[in-house]
């Protein structure tokens, strides 16, 4: 059995080291379109931040590691088309510019996603980024460390764009964020959240221009000004952070089921609507625990785990994905903040009948150093009280709370029952009454 993945990254290599272990005769078949396989780009704002050096941590597995073990791997080779009535795919080597095309008896789409380019004037202009890429974050970082660019300015402020925050922050820069909606984070927490982390950011002297625009960038070969609905602004560099688009246009007349945005719809095991064709990670959908429609949820963890599933399955198993909760964190300078399950926005988009909570409380005892505020919302259902959602936001620890409120979604724990759940304590940690037994106790 002979079988091709397209894509090198997250999901692509979870499913070829994984195939290659359970079906040790299965020729595996990898091309990718960049430099690098196995890449972990979560780590870029982090790496240009300055907060590590070597770019070399954020490969998990080399090239040639993969082919030692039997997997052929191509880097800079690019998939032009797939012909699934006939199981082929044509292939450009992007280093010839030979093509050629190629067999498989299953096929793998794992090509993730790209920047999206907002509709900005002259925004090809110098010292104007993205950060998605190796080569992304290696030019991003050399140009932020140099002293001569004071004025940082983002446009998006999502998860990529506030962590860009933080790297900017290490070089003492000015910092502007754009923002086309009304706050920060707008698809992934809700408003008592995202008001705390704004005022975060304010607190450190960062500019939050919401419900923003930017049209234009000016200069004469490099960013010099940056022209939004807001003003104009003197700015030396521009980093672009308005979301991702799933790399799926060389599919567009494969006949595979889409959503809007491009990005395949697969099951629980992994197959798209076309037979022998599977697909994970940012180019694809995920089963989500508490949505029956598709679900676009581009993150790491989620494309990891599918691309094992698939792994296994292109194998000839039959493995089910448990399904997301879309659980995500982030850090915001001194605050943590991460959610799971779903948003009060989306209970209210899926007609769910639902009540919620929002409490504030403090993370740990007063008499032991570093207690501090902690903010935990609560979204159930409204006659059963089984817990849809939770976010939590704060200083030291808060991100580990949603890793509680998942576990207890995913098991359909009630608020009654998180009340009494039965948490660790001790005067470092937390008070008697977690903060998470607070919230379910006054949900209850």
């Amino acid at each position: 059995m002979k079988v091709i993945i397209i894509g090198g990254v997250a999901a692509g290599m979870s499913a070829a080291a994984k195939l290659k272990r359970s079906t040790k005769d299965a020729q595996v078949v990898v091309y990718e379109k960049s430099k690098h396989v196995s890449f972990g780009a979560c780590g870029l704002p982090y790496f240009v931040g300055n907060f590590f050096e070597d770019s070399q941590q954020m490969i998990a597995r080399t090239v040639e590691q993969f082919n030692a073990s039997g997997i052929s791997v191509h880097i800079e080779h690019e998939v032009l088309t797939v012909d699934s009535m006939n199981k082929m795919v044509t292939v450009k080597n992007l280093l010839t510019g030979d093509i050629f095309t190629d067999s498989y008896d299953k096929l793998m789409v794992a090509t993730g996603a790209s920047a999206i380019i907002p509709p900005i004037k002259n925004v090809h202009i110098q010292n104007v980024f993205t950060l998605k890429s190796m080569e992304d974050g290696l030019a991003l970082k050399e140009t932020m460390a140099k002293e001569s660019l004071k004025r940082v300015a983002i446009v998006g402020a999502g998860f990529i764009g506030l962590e860009v925050v933080e790297a900017a922050k290490q070089y003492g820069k000015e910092i502007h964020v754009f923002q086309l909606n009304e706050r920060v984070l707008v698809d992934t927490f809700d408003k008592e959240i995202t008001d705390l982390l704004e005022e975060e950011l304010r607190s450190q002297g960062v500019h939050l221009h919401l419900s923003n625009t930017v049209t234009e960038l000016v200069g004469d070969q490099q960013v010099q000004q940056v022209v939004s609905t807001d003003g104009t602004f003197d700015i030396d560099l521009v980093v672009l952070t308005a979301g991702v688009r799933p790399n799926t246009q060389f599919l567009k007349d494969s006949g595979i089921e889409m959503m809007t945005n491009g990005a395949l719809v697969i099951d629980e095991e992994g197959r798209t609507s076309m037979k022998d064709i599977y697909a994970a990670g940012d180019c694809a959908t995920i089963p989500h625990v508490l949505k029956s429609e598709p679900a676009y949820i581009p993150l790491a963890t989620g494309a990891n785990k599918m691309g094992r599933i698939i792994g296994e399955n292109l194998g000839g198993a039959h493995q089910k994905f448990n399904g997301s909760l879309a659980s995500a964190c982030l850090k915001v300078l001194d605050l943590e903040a991460g959610r799971t399950g779903l948003s009060e926005g989306e209970a209210e988009r899926l007609k769910i009948d639902y009540k919620s909570v929002f409490i504030t409380d403090m993370n740990q005892t007063s008499y032991y150093p570093g207690q501090s505020k902690i903010s935990v919302k609560l979204i159930y259902d409204a006659k059963t009280k089984v817990i849809l959602g939770g976010q939590v936001v704060g200083r030291k620890d808060a991100v580990q709370r949603v890793n509680v409120l998942a576990t207890a979604i995913f098991a359909g724990l009630t608020t009654n029952q998180l009340a009494m759940l039965d948490l660790c304590y001790a005067p470092p940690f937390s008070r008697t009454w977690d903060v998470l037994n607070i919230a379910g106790s006054v949900a209850k």
